[in-house]
């Protein structure tokens, strides 16, 4: 991918050299399999058009720097010094775990950030911004990993480096999607397969206006749940329950978290066997209700503009998409209807106080 001159230009008057390697990555829509990754679960991510881009060079001294064009100011970081916070606790942790794979290979780098990823939104900012600069030091140091482990990778830094307990899939998505086909992945096995979307359809993502975070929140709370669940019933994750109903033994609220992961592990098997346009906006309904009622993860904003989606006789279904309270939510719609469906919910989503935007469609 070449950049206009312009955008060389800025980067050489923030480093001063121009910039030796570029990459980049998308963000992604999940379209069902909410919370069942770290659950070694199925999820069915697709990519989305918005993509993070970085551009890097190698520094002139111990020290990297990083600058996005999204946020203000430059960020300066030498191994082994105080870590930094934001944008950067990301691109450190992905440096820092590069250069535990590849010692004395990986050097102080000087790289800038461009995004229309949108952040807040549950679209992964986080994993395409990851990626994107794994990519991008796998090219300017010449390492030999592949998309996969880039997601492993990715997954790490986000955990250790960032303070979010994340599941493999939004890096995957990142690494591996396109914005044609749906990944389905089991999260487990990393075995993988790309599937067309239904017949006579196409997807439209709404932003709620209600932002979404990640760390420090109900997140690791919730994934904390999922785990003394497993514990409790004696198995090493909640993939391996098979039938809700053995949740109905474990109190409030882990029976029903359980009850959210065996069935959204359900609904994607079901949704990757063929199912049609209809059936599989059925299942995404009942996805966001298991995620309203069972796990808790939805806010009214959400709900109110699911419904209004829902009710709209050009969508199949509709579900809120990302980890929680917040962010952005995905609609099944007739093909060639989806803008127009956008615009009118959203006319209808103000009406009752609400402010939103059309993101994909």
């Amino acid at each position: 991918m070449s950049y206009p001159e312009l955008k060389i230009s800025e980067f050489e008057d923030i480093f001063g050299v121009q910039p030796e390697v570029e990459a980049s990555a998308p963000g992604r829509v999940n379209l069902l399999g909410e919370h069942t990754d770290y659950n070694d679960g199925y999820v069915l991510p697709i990519a989305i058009p918005q993509r993070t881009q970085v551009e890097l060079s190698r520094s002139p001294d111990e020290w990297s720097r990083f600058r996005s064009m999204n946020m203000e100011g430059l960020v300066q970081y030498r191994a082994g010094g105080v870590f930094p916070s934001g944008f950067a606790a990301y691109l450190a942790g992905c440096f820092e775990v590069l250069r535990e794979e590849v010692v004395n290979v990986v050097t102080p780098v000087n790289l800038l950030v461009r995004s229309d990823v949108p952040i807040g939104a549950g679209l992964s900012s986080s994993a395409a911004l990851e990626v994107a600069a794994l990519r991008g030091l796998r090219e300017l140091f010449h390492i030999a990993v592949n998309d996969v482990n880039i997601a492993l990778l990715a997954q790490q830094a986000e955990i250790r480096f960032a303070g979010v307990r994340c599941g493999i899939m939004d890096q995957m998505a990142a690494s591996l999607a396109d914005e044609r086909h749906m990944l389905f992945l089991d999260t487990r096995t990393l075995e993988r397969r790309l599937l067309p979307l239904p017949e006579h359809s196409e997807l439209v993502v709404l932003d709620s206006g209600v932002p979404c975070r990640l760390a420090g929140s109900a997140y690791n709370q919730r994934r904390a749940e999922c785990e003394e669940a497993s514990r409790r019933l004696g198995v090493v994750a909640l993939r391996d329950v098979r039938d809700a109903a053995t949740a109905n033994v474990l109190p409030e609220p882990l029976n029903r978290r359980v009850r959210h992961v065996v069935t959204e592990n359900r609904r994607v098997l079901d949704a990757v066997s063929g199912v049609s346009a209809v059936e599989f906006g059925k299942l995404m309904n009942a996805s966001h209700a298991s995620l309203r009622d069972d796990f808790e993860v939805s806010v009214p904003e959400l709900d109110c503009l699911v419904e209004l989606l829902q009710k709209h006789p050009d969508v199949y279904g509709a579900r809120l998409t990302g980890a929680e309270f917040g962010g952005a939510c995905v609609a099944l719609a007739r093909t060639g209807r989806g803008y127009k469906v956008g615009k009118e919910v959203l006319v209808a989503y103000q009406a009752k106080g609400y402010y939103g935007s059309v993101l994909v469609a």
